[in-house]
C-alpha cells in the first residue's frame, strides 16, 4: 500500500498531524509520501498529466488531506487521476467535506486503512474550453479541466458586465447579462453556488446546477439538470465579454492566450471517492452549518 499525505503547511497544526501519521504508517510498514498543497498540479492534470517531477512517485492507494475543504478540493485532482479515495482531516474553518479529528486522529486513519469507513461517491465536472482561433491556429494549451465544486464564469479585471448565453443539451435556455454564471456539482451546491442563491442539493445527485451571478433581470432561476445533460456557456465572437471574462475552477484562475468562445461542462466519466465517518445525515449537517444561529 502507498499513501500520499497532502498538507496545508501554512497551518502549523497540519505539520504535527503529518508527523503523527507518518510515524503510525511506518510502524504499520505502509509506504507514504508527503506534499504541500501548493505544489499539487492544476485543474488540467487529470486530462493532460505532464509528468510533473515535483510530485512524489505513485500510484497511491489512499490520499489523506490535512487542512480545510480547499486542500481537499485541490487534492482530489490527483486522486481522481489515480482513482484513489480521499480522506480529508479538517484543520480549516468550515470543514464541510472533511472529517473532524476531535475523537482521535490515528483511529480515523486506522478506519480508513481497514476500510471501516463510509465511502461517498461524488460527481465531478469535466470542463472543456474553446477559444477564438482554435480551428485555424490549433490548441496550444490545456483546454480540459477537472472540477469538484464549480466552474465560475465571472467579470474580468475591467469589471465590465458579462453578456452570455447558456444551453442545456443543445437547447437555448437563456441569453442574459450579469456578473456571470456558475456551473456546479451537488458537492459544490454548498459552496459558491449557495452564496449566489442556488439550491442546496443532496450529495448523491448526479446532475449539474446552473446559477446565474447577479443577473441584470428580475426573471431568472437556477436550473438543476440530469446527469447526462451538457451545459454550454457561450459568448459572441469578438465581444468584450469574450475578451475579458474570467474562469475559476474550484477557486483557481484559468488563463488563456486568446479570447474564450465557449465553455462546455459535463459530468465526469467516473466519480471521486470521499471517505467519511460522520454519522449525521447531510440534512442534519446542513441544518447545523447553515441554519443554526
Amino acid at each position: 500500500m502507498n499513501v500520499l499525505m497532502v498538507a496545508n503547511r501554512k497551518n502549523g497544526k497540519t505539520l504535527d498531524a503529518m508527523f503523527q501519521i507518518a510515524a503510525y504508517l511506518d510502524a504499520q510498514g505502509i509506504a507514504h509520501a508527503e506534499v504541500d498543497v501548493a505544489d499539487l498540479p492544476d485543474a488540467a492534470y487529470p486530462y493532460a498529466p505532464f509528468g510533473d517531477s515535483s510530485l512524489p512517485d505513485g500510484p497511491f492507494d489512499l490520499v489523506i488531506t490535512l487542512g480545510g475543504d480547499g486542500t481537499l478540493l485541490h487534492a482530489t485532482r490527483l486522486a481522481y487521476a489515480q482513482d484513489a479515495p480521499v480522506l480529508g482531516v479538517n484543520f480549516g474553518h468550515l470543514g464541510f467535506l472533511t472529517n473532524s479529528a476531535e475523537d482521535g486522529l490515528l483511529p480515523l486513519i486506522a478506519d480508513a486503512l481497514s476500510d471501516e469507513i463510509i465511502r461517498e461517491q461524488r460527481v465531478n465536472l469535466h470542463v472543456r474550453v474553446a477559444c477564438e482561433g482554435d480551428e485555424e491556429e490549433g490548441i496550444d494549451e490545456p483546454r480540459d479541466f477537472y472540477v469538484l465544486n464549480e466552474i465560475a464564469i465571472a467579470r474580468g479585471a475591467m469589471g465590465h458586465i458579462v453578456d452570455f448565453s447558456f444551453d442545456v443539451s443543445g437547447d437555448r435556455v437563456a441569453t442574459m447579462r450579469g456578473d456571470g454564471v456558475i456551473v456546479a456539482t451537488a458537492t459544490g451546491s454548498t459552496a459558491y453556488a449557495l452564496s449566489a442563491g442556488g439550491p442546496l442539493v443532496g450529495p448523491s445527485h448526479r446532475g449539474l446546477i446552473v446559477v446565474p451571478l447577479a443577473p441584470h433581470t428580475l426573471n431568472t432561476r437556477a436550473i438543476v439538470t440530469e446527469h447526462h445533460d451538457v451545459v454550454e456557456v457561450s459568448f459572441a465572437e469578438g465581444s468584450a465579454s469574450a475578451r475579458e471574462v474570467s474562469l475559476f475552477a474550484d477557486g483557481d484562475a484559468l488563463e488563456f492566450a486568446r479570447p474564450i468562445s465557449s465553455i462546455v461542462v459535463t459530468a465526469g466519466d467516473r466519480p471521486v471517492t470521499l471517505l467519511t465517518r460522520r454519522q449525521e445525515s447531510f440534512y442534519k449537517q446542513v441544518s447545523r452549518t447553515f441554519f443554526d444561529p
